[in-house]
């Protein structure tokens, strides 16, 4: 049988990232291309000892259906948790458990969104977003990105002319950029938001990976118009596995998007969610965080010194203040599409800068992940890089 699929499956295609994935059950290849959060970062510890606790003290509330909003004590949780360095999360805010902050772009624009409406996005961003926008029909566009944050003057332009229906940002430490938008822009961010009546939505996965510089308030610590949706995740500061994720925001947004759920998946895990209530209510946050923090921070500088040594003068990067990222820039001379492949072929899975614009167009730059690899990859990697520069002139 042929299926006819949708306008809006069309538009939609398949993450250049997840495609790469695929070839990694080959014990030999490197992969600098994924997002996933260094492994020896989850709290298995005290993953293992709550669930043994649930499930020997009170099973049926662990494994039995739940509220769609999430599990009480954990949303409770969740408020202190989003307020620990600034207001974010106010009395007037609601607040509801998602399964992945994906699934909160997903809400959004199904909320907001007839097809054929436009959301404003910071471009290059994160490929899963663009996807779950235009699986509903919308169209994108892209913003350019500079190293302190989104060109404000475009971003006007794109509110007062192409009307969107919100705009989706990541302010710390971006992906797939790893920049940091700076306190001005975020204040003047929120005020254009207001300006033009268009919605925010602040997607901050990677806040608590921070490995340098000072913390920065959330846009939505800045609003009183009721203006800010705050996405925040569990993915990157526990483990992706459990999908757990919140958003928090105007209460009538935030009772559709409950209404939304219901229709979607009924309630996030709701295991997962008991355990998370409890890792964040019995253990101290604060070291769980700085242990983070350490591993990610001599991951950092150990992929940039290996840079640093052996590509110096031919390629250039920003430098992270925290999140999982290198935008590595390659020489004019080299075709970047090339250099993939060449990489590819050596073992070694980077990501093409082209993949996270919201149109085919030429990029230099590559999406470098330092999270993942060990010491060792990732020293052979950067080595890797080196030789096919050579092969290809630079």
């Amino acid at each position: 049988m042929e299926f006819r699929y949708s306008e809006k499956v069309k538009q939609m295609k398949p993450s250049i990232i997840r495609e790469l994935l695929k070839q990694m059950n080959d014990p030999s290849l490197i992969s600098f291309a994924g997002g996933n959060p260094a492994a020896e970062s989850f709290p298995i510890d005290a993953i293992r000892q709550f669930s043994d606790e649930l499930l020997s003290q009170d099973p049926i509330g662990a494994l039995q259906y739940s509220v769609t909003e999430g599990y009480p004590p954990l949303r409770q949780a969740v408020r202190e948790y989003a307020n620990r360095e600034f207001p974010v999360v106010t009395a007037q805010d609601d607040l509801i458990i998602t399964s992945g902050s994906q699934q909160i772009i997903e809400f959004m624009t199904k909320l907001l969104c007839n097809e054929g409406d436009v959301v404003a996005v910071e471009e290059p961003a994160f490929l899963g977003a663009y996807n779950s926008i235009r699986s509903f029909g919308a169209k994108l566009a892209g913003v350019p990105l500079q190293p302190d944050g989104v060109d404000l003057a475009c971003l006007e332009q794109v509110f007062a002319q192409q009307k969107p229906k919100f705009f989706y940002c990541i302010p710390n430490f971006q992906n797939p950029t790893g920049y940091t938008t700076s306190l001005e822009k975020r204040k003047a961010i929120y005020e254009l938001a207001v300006k033009y009546q268009v919605p925010i939505l602040e997607d901050d996965p990677y806040g608590a990976l921070r490995i340098c510089g000072e913390a920065l308030p959330p846009i939505k610590h800045f609003d009183t118009q009721g203006a800010v949706v705050y996405a925040g995740s569990f993915s990157k500061v526990l483990c992706p596995g459990m999908r757990l994720a919140f958003c928090a925001g105007d209460a009538d947004l935030i009772g559709k998007m409950v209404v939304a759920k219901q229709g979607s998946d009924v309630h996030t895990n709701i295991w997962a969610q008991r355990v998370c209530e409890r890792i964040l209510t019995q253990i101290d946050l604060d070291r769980h965080f700085a242990y983070l923090q350490a591993i990610y921070r001599e991951k950092a500088e150990y992929m940039m010194q290996q840079l640093d040594e052996r590509l110096s003068g031919r390629i250039h990067y920003n430098k992270p203040q925290g999140g999982m990222f290198l935008w590595v820039t390659l020489p004019d001379s080299v075709d970047a599409a090339e250099f993939v492949q060449r990489c590819l072929q050596k073992k070694l899975a980077v990501v093409p800068g082209s993949a996270f614009y919201t149109t085919d167009v030429p990029c230099q730059s590559i999406r470098l992940n330092f999270s993942t690899p060990t010491k060792e990859q990732i020293a052979k990697g950067v080595e890797i890089m080196d030789s096919v520069l050579r092969e290809l002139g630079a």
